[in-house]
């Protein structure tokens, strides 16, 4: 007697297909994830590897994705990653694979390209399909994207190497403005280096405190005295040294770690003042830069509250420094400054001339000061244009009845011109370099500059 059992085992092999979609699909675009991504692009490169063919592999990065999910909520954000993955997909050939691996980070396997050049015509035509409108919950909303291409086997003959590259060329889109795409190079390589190494550098040197204040003396230029001092970060590098702000302050302002420079800037300035102020009893006014990111922070001006009250400081003796960059959005920067001068601080635009402010803020901000830009006093005394511009920003200061200090002067002869044309103060090597605060007591004893020759 033969026995036959049958059984239906359509919904057990439904839920392993289900599960094994799951297990190499993105749940919420429905691409491939990462795990899917990384087994595609091997097979990719060993069939390009035997083929002796060109492999693309595009990273993508949306712009703005961050502020849609701080305005508009995560759900708005997951609904316009969901129509973009859609594109992503339509986009592309079928023997392409689009795929999501975190966040608002996607990529693209592109095989079998004739030529690197038509990997960057598939990226400008992707940049051109997301950065189309998409419309959620009747609101119009539109992003761009920054695209890196690394191509197989110029860029790299692993999955690692060629994923690192991608990504590597995707940040020096962003860096260039945006919205574009970016071949990798061996250029980039370095200067990504270069960026890691100072930004994990810069966190460990928050957390061990390496860092000082150096001050450069503000002088009058009618008697040499020394009016003021402007704090400026030095990074005590473990094995290069004392660094400037040109090395570090662009990579802290990318990583976002500039907020925490400029509250350990303000609190040390702040207390060396005080010091100073209990030992000598002489006031001095202290100038210190702010970037335009964080003077827009909504805890700003509490901060300088704080520091104010834990140092003692007079607010009238605290100057903040900002760029003409920062008065770009008037409402928030007008809201910010009031409440400044409502401290009793004064606020000045550092390197005025180099950006793109208009009389206009100039007349609605209760701004304090100019600082003349050091690229216009450099070639004060041998180009007209630049003295001519010099002039005029000198007359608009009297006119809006704001303060003057011209940076960057190294020569008695700019100094003598300054004067000449009514400017009230300067600093420059011509008086003192930038230096810890002990080397310039002398200087500040003496209430008075000793001029530098250089031979």
């Amino acid at each position: 007697m033969t026995v036959v059992a049958f059984s239906d085992i359509t919904a057990m092999r439904t839920a392993e297909h289900r599960l094994t979609h799951l297990a190499h699909h993105d749940g919420l675009t429905g691409l491939p994830n990462r795990l899917l991504f990384n087994d595609r692009l091997d097979q990719a490169l060993e069939r390009a590897r035997r083929e002796q063919a060109h492999c693309a592999l595009l990273f993508i990065d949306l712009d703005g994705f961050k502020l849609i999910n701080d305005t508009l909520g995560h759900s708005m954000g997951d609904q316009l990653l969901g129509c973009l993955a859609a594109r992503l997909k339509e986009s592309v050939r079928a023997s392409d694979t689009a795929a999501r691996l975190s966040g608002d980070e996607f990529v693209v396997i592109a095989e079998h390209i004739a030529h690197p050049e038509n990997a960057a015509l598939l990226a400008d035509k992707l940049l051109k399909t997301l950065a189309m409108p998409v419309t959620l919950d009747a609101a119009q909303v539109a992003v761009s994207a920054s695209i890196g291409i690394a191509v197989y086997p110029d860029d790299g003959e692993d999955r690692d190497a060629l994923l690192k590259a991608a990504d590597v060329a995707m940040y020096s889109a962003k860096t260039r403005g945006r919205n574009r795409c970016c071949f990798y190079t061996g250029g980039l390589a370095s200067r990504a280096a270069e960026y890691l190494s100072v930004e994990q550098g810069l966190k460990q040197a928050l957390e061990a405190n390496d860092f000082e204040v150096h001050y450069q003396p503000l002088i009058a230029l009618s008697d040499n005295a020394v009016t003021g001092l402007e704090a400026l970060i030095r990074w005590k590098h473990p094995w290069e040294g004392i660094l400037p702000p040109a090395r570090f302050i662009p990579v802290a302002e990318k990583s976002g770690l500039i907020d925490a420079l400029d509250c350990w800037v303000l609190s040390a300035a702040c207390a060396q003042l005080a010091r100073w102020l209990k030992a000598r009893g002489i006031p001095l006014r202290l100038a210190v830069n702010v970037s335009a990111a964080h003077l827009t922070r909504d805890n700003f001006c509490e901060q300088v509250e704080e520091v104010l009250g834990e140092t003692g400081i007079a607010p009238s003796l605290l100057e903040i420094e900002i760029t003409e960059s920062a008065l770009h959005d008037t409402d928030v920067s007008l809201r910010v400054v009031q409440d400044l001068k409502a401290l009793g601080v004064s606020i000045a635009i550092d390197d005025f001339g180099t950006g793109y402010s208009s009389l206009s803020v100039l007349k609605d901000l209760p701004i304090d000061r100019l600082k003349i830009d050091r690229s216009f006093v450099q070639k004060l005394t041998n180009k007209a244009s630049d003295a001519a511009i010099v002039k005029a920003i000198i007359s608009m200061s009297r006119t809006l009845d704001l303060k003057i200090t011209a940076e960057g002067v190294e020569t008695e002869e700019q100094s003598a011109s300054l004067r000449r044309m009514g400017c009230e103060e300067a600093q420059g090597y011509l008086f003192s370099k930038p230096m810890p605060f002990a080397e310039l007591e002398p200087m500040l004893t003496n209430k008075r500059a000793k001029v530098i020759t250089f031979n």
